[in-house]
């Protein structure tokens, strides 16, 4: 599982998509590729929204893709293109990257891959890159687009700095640094992303990060359907918000039971901390939470916090709503959901 992503030699004359990948870099730029990039979106089998609070997961990759194509040199600038025309063309300094989580373009969630590779190295010098990102996987689908453009520009920002990092924590850092965009996820996206096999889903669980095998069973297809409603998630605070109800959910209960709740952040930790069965934790949300929407003085009331402290303890940015006090949504639904999903 932990192995290192595998560098494959491909003939381009045989891959149609790799040969208009490289005319596309050489009409852009002159230059062919040094080398190219992929990282697979993803289906989750069972485990909806439950990777946040440390429950296992069991996704799979689908052939859907982000493919890269990448030259090196010593400019210290990064030139992103893609081949789809409407998104645009960006440069950067290697040296200063900065990203806008008010403005989420396809080009800061390439950067967030680069970023975190950077900060994981000590932040030093990155070489200067040209690439050239061709996606196959329908944006903002629930496909892990996004997720799939970090993971595949940390992959080749680590190949052109002549680095080497095992698949599990390329995984644990492409999983972090998305937050620099403002998506809070768990870390299903990019896990299955890299320690994906075929013919094979994954059951993936966390702390540690670990995926074993599920076979699929001999002839199954997998029918996925794109009703095409689009949903980016860093552009909006749906996803978020569901999130910081659970983060919310995880201090209550602990507090209700006498743990140190100010050190725990995923329901799983209180589970584990309680020796509590599943059925033993729906029976204390239901002790504990109601289904009411609850206000932000209700919440605050109820941990001893001060409005302030929610927000910077609790709250993701694009989920505090400015300085009103708002109720938040049913925090009770979203910490049920995670018990009868579980």
């Amino acid at each position: 599982m932990a192995a290192h992503p595998p560098k494959t030699k491909i003939l381009i004359s045989e891959n149609k998509r790799l040969q208009n990948l490289k005319e596309a870099f050489e009409k852009k730029y002159g230059e062919a590729p040094l080398f190219y990039a992929q990282a697979p979106g993803r289906v989750n089998l069972i485990g909806e929204h439950i990777d946040y609070c440390g429950y296992a997961v069991l996704p799979m990759a689908i052939e859907q893709s982000i493919l890269a194509a990448v030259t090196v040199n010593d400019s210290k600038k990064i030139h992103l293109a893609n081949t789809d025309p409407k998104y645009k063309d960006f440069t950067v300094s290697s040296e200063d990257i900065e990203i806008d989580k008010d403005n989420p373009q396809w080009y800061y969630y390439f950067l967030c891959g680069v970023k975190g590779i950077q900060e994981h190295l000590g932040k030093v010098p990155l070489s200067g890159m040209k690439c050239v990102v061709d996606g196959t996987i329908p944006a903002s689908s629930g496909l892990s687009s996004s997720s799939a453009l970090v993971c595949c520009a940390a992959l080749l920002t680590m190949e052109a700095n002549h680095k080497s990092l095992n698949k599990v924590a390329l995984a644990e850092i492409s999983a972090k640094c998305e937050r620099y965009i403002g998506t809070e996820g768990g870390g299903m996206d990019q896990s299955i992303s890299f320690l994906a096999e075929e013919g094979t889903a994954k059951l993936i669980e966390f702390q540690p990060l670990r995926a074993s095998d599920v076979r699929l069973p001999e002839g199954a297809v997998f029918v996925i359907s794109n009703c095409c409603v689009e949903m980016n998630k860093a552009a909006t605070s749906h996803f978020n918000i569901r999130v910081v109800e659970c983060r919310i959910a995880t201090k209550m209960l602990a507090k209700a039971r006498g743990l140190e709740w100010g050190r725990l952040l995923k329901l799983s930790q209180v589970q584990t901390e309680l020796e509590a069965s599943l059925e033993e934790m729906l029976r204390l949300v239901a002790e504990v939470l109601h289904p009411e929407p609850y206000s932000r003085e209700e919440v605050c009331k109820a941990l001893g916090i001060t409005t302030e402290q929610l927000c910077t303890d609790l709250l993701s940015p694009n989920t505090q709503h400015g300085k009103t006090l708002v109720s938040l949504p049913v925090i009770f639904q979203s910490c049920l959901h995670i018990y009868l999903i579980k």
